[in-house]
């Protein structure tokens, strides 16, 4: 394998597991009863619609089917890929609906 053929398979690599990242995400939102749209909006006012996180929406799976991810594993999973903005954001609504559940 040469050069050029290793970066192609090292790119293709980051975008699939980019995929997965966005997929946690948008299930975890659908999990606890959130719009993947407008936290992703609260993190990222300026920037405009996000095809992959609409591609991801499509196949999430009702909250009843899907495993349970921790929000410990979701914020882990942000931060591996940089979005330190969407993790912040992530942890406030987690913060506000564990508040919302002691009541």
């Amino acid at each position: 394998m040469d050069r050029k053929e290793m970066d192609e398979q090292v790119i293709h690599q980051y975008k699939q597991d980019e995929q997965k990242m966005i997929l946690i995400f948008a299930q975890w939102c659908v999990n606890n009863e959130l719009d993947p749209f407008e936290i992703y909006k609260k993190a990222y006012p300026n920037q405009s619609n996000n095809t992959a996180l609409a591609d991801a929406a499509e196949l999430t799976l009702p909250p009843n089917e899907a495993y349970q991810i921790p929000v410990e594993t979701l914020l882990e999973v942000l931060s591996l890929f940089g979005n330190d903005d969407l993790a912040f954001v992530v942890n406030e609504e987690w913060s506000r609906l564990e508040r919302k559940n002691k009541q």
